[in-house]
């Protein structure tokens, strides 16, 4: 069936962009906000898109994109059911695959004048599936070459599924989950003071005491390198393994040179990989083991008895 858009005798100019505004699941039939015979328009958009892309000018597509409890969905008080909710299969535009297809006579017309398409980017629905069908498009006409990212509101746990799953993905972006800490967004800490004019103080209040004085952590490896243990003990105190706690600043100077970026990311690379392998992965793991030493105790045990505790103490 004809629609306006066959109608049109479009001819592109030199400066010309095609805009497609929110052709996207949820509004096409049955859809939450279903236009009727709505998925009408989307072959002939495919070839006007298609028109543009042959000689070179820009197509850009928008998009509905809400969180989940947007405050105009009816749950919020809005007027609307909840629709093109993000990196959902509703909120997906219609649809990737044949977006790919439009992409393979561009790339290849710019290939003849000497532009590469490096990439496209991959950023709602089912990543993993779009992924192959994408590679799949693009191989068959010879752009084995471009690459393939892959974004919208990744986090680990959707990077190991991807990659467990081999999705041909060739890089990630992450935003909002590195930007934000969902899983625990705060955490709960104060300062106290633990010696005051040489004398060790501690905090006895229940569930929140702390440990007295002057401390050094040393930390233990296995033959392998790996770590296997931590012990808090006092400053006056050697224990087995390498002493974690040097200073860097006194009476407000740095003691050493500002260490370069690289040795830092080398260091880290190094602690990441010494890690013990549970520790190494996603699933729950046992916690690592810290142990207080005994002088430490005994330090403890001498500052309760030195100081009568107090109702509020802490």
């Amino acid at each position: 069936m004809a629609t306006a858009i066959d109608t049109l005798d479009l001819q592109p100019r030199e400066h010309d962009a095609l805009v497609i505004v929110d052709v996207q699941n949820d509004f096409l039939p049955d859809g939450k906000l279903g236009v009727p015979r709505g998925d009408e328009v989307v072959p002939p958009l495919n070839r006007v898109g298609a028109l543009f892309a042959d000689r070179g000018l820009p197509v850009i597509a928008t998009r509905d994109w809400h969180p989940a409890a947007h405050c105009s969905f009816h749950a919020q008080g809005g007027p609307w059911p909840p629709h093109c909710i993000a990196d959902t299969m509703p909120a997906d535009t219609q649809d990737t695959e044949a977006a790919a297809a439009h992409l393979v006579p561009l790339a290849l017309k710019l290939q003849q004048e000497g532009i590469d398409i490096q990439a496209v980017r991959l950023d709602s629905g089912d990543l993993g599936e779009h992924a192959r069908k994408v590679r799949a498009i693009l191989d068959a006409a010879g752009l084995d070459r471009i690459h393939i990212f892959a974004s919208g509101n990744l986090d680990e746990f959707a990077l190991e599924r991807l990659l467990s799953e081999a999705a041909p993905i060739d890089g990630f972006g992450v935003g909002t989950r590195m930007n934000t800490s969902a899983d625990q967004p705060y955490f709960d800490c104060a300062y106290k003071l633990q010696e005051y004019a040489g004398t060790p103080r501690r905090k006895r209040s229940e569930g929140k005491a702390t440990w007295p004085g002057r401390k050094q952590v040393y930390r233990r490896r296995d033959a392998h390198g790996r770590f296997v243990g931590d012990v808090l003990t006092t400053t006056d105190d050697v224990a087995d393994g390498e002493a974690l706690l040097e200073p860097v600043m006194r009476a407000g100077r740095r003691l050493g040179p500002v260490p370069l970026l690289a040795a830092l990311r080398e260091f880290a690379a190094a602690q990441l990989v010494a890690l013990p392998e549970a520790l190494r992965r996603l699933d729950p793991a046992p916690p690592y083991p810290v142990h207080v030493g005994t002088p430490l105790r005994a330090l403890a045990a001498y500052v309760d008895r030195r100081k009568p505790v107090r109702d509020g103490d802490g």
